[in-house]
């Protein structure tokens, strides 16, 4: 029997009264396969062993179909649990690992039946006889995963299982992985630090940082339309481009966004998230383009809704099946401080006193949620060094691995601007709105 697992408001603290989870709130549907994504130390294993009853819950509940289950016992919730360091006992050999929990529930049964039945799904029968040194890393994990579906439970819970595997053998078991939970219809949660395994994996991706869901989705809800310029610069390899902008929206003229010295012509009729950009006119914004939005071509193959800009290649990097150009388009990138940090930079304090500031201190030491930006840019810099260590130039775009490109090159280039993301100065988006209003023609 699977199970719906629900987090009303849930918060944990450790030292210092820092909140390790800020009132998270999640519902996850029986039978789904929810993965909890972010950087190290975000939160997201807390908010594991909390579900698993590892860790006490400081304020919010915790439901399990339906019922309160915050007191309940780690035994008592009928959930099995998958760790990153496997966890196995070493002077035991793969069968009674398998079979320990299923000794401790009951006692005077034997666990051999349903050890042999785990191990054949599994198709790790040759390894029962073997001890845990003598087993590689991914035969291990095996084994782990074996001991937790030999309970029968009523949810996975997943620790990074595969963060100590090589790249190789991560790909194989991440596809039997969704394989097996999917055959077998078990709620799953799984904690990774790993986009890629998330994309690949989840039902539904969870973004944390500082504790704070960020947002929660269909994998390719979140990477095509990533509520904030935290989320859009995690997900998606290579690294979204994130460029400074100025909406110029001249009442006779075409609207732009500048880019510095060159620009982005928004095209004619505008579509209602360009026409919403003109509340900006004037103001600076994080343009957000992914690789794919661009495209090496002349102006002349331009296609409805493309715009034309010029970029001077400064780096190749071939990947086999694609290239990734690296292009100077003489745009300004837009510096955002620790962008993928665990945590956002804390904002200096300002000595004078404004308005509300009191009541703000009052409501934070009572407990109520406290807002702030997810990220804020960085005064313009002088110096042209890449930002973030990356290599130079401002602008990377996918290529075909066959297009003979050299540094230097001047290349035409035409952007997409159906997938073009902008994020206002605190790092929220704003196109395409981030509540849609009706399309009337639908």
């Amino acid at each position: 029997m699977t199970r719906a697992i629900s987090l009303q408001d849930v918060s944990k603290s450790y030292t210092r009264g820092v909140r390790v989870v800020d009132r998270l709130s999640l519902d996850i549907e029986p039978g789904e396969f929810l993965v909890l994504l972010g950087p190290s130390g975000c939160g997201k294993s807390t908010v594991l062993r909390m579900i698993a009853g590892l860790e006490e819950i400081d304020e919010g509940r915790l439901l399990l179909d339906g019922e309160p289950a915050g007191q309940l016992l780690p035994a008592e919730r009928r959930m099995a649990m998958v760790f990153q360091n496997f966890a196995l006992y070493p002077s035991m050999t793969g069968r009674d690992n398998i079979g320990f929990p299923l000794r401790i529930e009951s006692p005077g049964t034997d666990p051999a039946p349903r050890v042999d039945a785990t191990a054949r799904l599994l198709g790790i029968e040759d390894l029962l006889h073997r001890f845990p040194g003598q087993l590689s890393g991914g035969e291990r994990q095996r084994v782990a995963m074996g001991r937790a579906l030999a309970r029968r439970p009523s949810a996975f819970l997943m620790d990074e299982p595969l963060s100590n595997l090589d790249a190789k053998l991560r790909n194989h078991l991440r596809a039997e992985i969704s394989g097996l939970t999917r055959d077998l219809g078990v709620t799953t949660v799984y904690v990774t630090h790993d986009q890629a395994e998330a994309m690949s994996l989840g039902d539904r991706v969870a973004v944390l940082r500082g504790g704070v869901l960020q947002q929660v989705g269909a994998p390719r809800a979140v990477y095509a339309l990533p509520r904030n310029v935290f989320v859009a610069a995690f997900v998606g390899v290579p690294r979204i481009n994130l460029l400074r902008g100025l909406v110029r929206a001249p009442l006779d003229g075409a609207m732009t966004v500048s880019l510095g010295k060159q620009y982005l012509r928004l095209p004619e009729p505008l579509s209602l998230d360009h026409q919403l950009l003109r509340v900006q006119q004037g103001r600076e914004v994080i343009v957000g383009l992914r690789s794919e939005a661009v495209r090496i071509a002349e102006r002349s193959e331009a296609r409805p809704g493309e715009t034309h800009i010029t970029g001077l290649v400064e780096h190749v990097e071939f990947q086999g099946h694609e290239s990734l150009v690296h292009f100077n388009t003489g745009s300004r990138p837009a510096v955002v401080p620790r962008l993928e940090a665990p945590r956002p930079v804390p904002q200096a304090r300002r000595r004078r006193r404004e308005p509300g500031r009191v009541l703000d201190r009052l409501r934070g030491r009572a407990g109520a949620p406290r807002t702030g930006p997810v990220a804020t840019l960085d005064p313009p810099r002088a110096d042209t060094a890449p930002p973030e260590g990356r290599l130079p130039g401002d602008l990377i775009v996918r290529t075909a691995p066959d297009l003979r490109l050299r540094k230097g090159m001047q290349v035409p280039l035409l952007v997409d601007l159906a997938h073009l993301l902008v994020f206002d100065q605190h790092g929220e988006r704003i196109c395409p709105a981030p509540a849609r209003l009706p399309d009337l023609d639908e």
